[in-house]
């Protein structure tokens, strides 16, 4: 048998590191609103779900996740979020309906506002978006982190909407006020609004002056079902950065039942101490930074070059 130069090890990891779908993929969610967010996740049919399918997020907290390559599924904040006296819990918006902190395969009751991702579609790029298709709850904003690509760019919806919202749109609280902004399909269940029947295809089925006030709001978010040229983006190695309610004046009312806390600083214990699940790094960071962010992306693409390289020298010993 050959020896395995340095030389060939490297040639063979950087043709094996150039295949789509090698690495998986980070996402780092961060709670800068003024009150806990519950997010959810669902996995598409037949992909494996993530570690968690829900989970609380405390105000200025911060939690990664790894997705396998080729993951697809879409991400959420549950609000208002409570146990009743049996211990069943559920939400005001963005409730999956399983009576339980996890929303294990269910996804949310609209109106949401949803990050939507397919990893490793074609030509091995990523394909994500913000939807208000479902409606909207709360300001959420999508950052790319390290990928390449001429579409590789941030998208989402930092507006408030709940204050902009239609009255016939609005979900209202008798204790909160408006706290969600339906969509036109889910308000009036006719077909010219939900694109579906007659209105089914992209010819017959056009903006409405519902959506016209999501796109206003949110131009790069999706506002109804074929709104596609200006919403959907794509990256190659891209690691992601969800954030809710990215900019200070987003921020809603605290959630029910909850204290309200005081401003944090940056140096906050509870903001710099980044609690996270599989695949991101344990050394601290606030993730909310852009250096946190390119510090995890390292350490996840130095921990692949290894495992990569490991595989490549077990698939040269068994060849040959």
């Amino acid at each position: 048998m050959a020896p395995l130069t340095p030389f060939s090890l490297s040639l063979l990891t950087l043709l094996f590191l150039s295949t789509p779908g090698v690495f998986s993929t980070t996402f780092t969610m961060v709670n800068k609103c003024d009150y806990t967010v519950w997010p959810g996740i669902l996995s598409n049919a037949g992909v494996p779900p993530l570690p968690t399918t829900g989970f609380a997020l405390e105000k200025g907290e911060a939690k990664t996740l790894t997705a396998p390559a080729s993951w697809g599924g879409r991400f959420w904040g549950r609000t208002l979020c409570s146990h009743d006296s049996t211990g069943k819990f559920s939400c005001v918006t963005g409730d999956c309906g399983s009576g339980k902190l996890e929303c294990s395969g269910s996804g949310a009751t609209p109106p949401a506002t949803l990050a939507e991702f397919t990893l490793d579609g074609d030509a091995g790029l990523d394909f994500f978006d913000v939807s208000l298709v479902d409606g909207y709850n709360l300001p959420m904003l999508v950052v790319p982190q390290g990928g390449t690509g001429t579409n590789c760019t941030n998208t989402g919806c930092v507006v408030d909407l709940n204050g902009l919202c239609p009255s016939e749109l609005k979900l209202t609280t008798s204790e909160e006020g408006s706290v969600a902004c339906k969509s036109a399909c889910e308000a009036f269940q006719q077909p010219q609004y939900c694109c579906s029947g007659a209105y089914a295809t992209p010819d017959t089925c056009k903006p409405s002056s519902y959506s016209q006030v999501f796109k206003n709001a949110c131009p790069t978010a999706y506002s109804y079902a074929y709104d596609d040229k200006t919403s959907t983006f794509t990256c190659a190695n891209a690691d992601y950065t969800i954030t809710f309610c990215p900019s200070p004046n987003t921020s809603q009312k605290a959630s029910q039942g909850q204290t309200t806390q005081p401003a944090q600083t940056s140096n906050s214990p509870e903001i710099n101490s980044t609690m996270v699940y599989e695949g991101a790094g344990d050394d601290g960071l606030d993730t909310s930074s852009s250096s946190a962010t390119v510090h995890v992306f390292a350490s996840h693409a130095t921990a692949g070059v290894v495992s990569v390289t490991v595989a490549v020298w077990r698939l040269w010993q068994h060849l040959f």
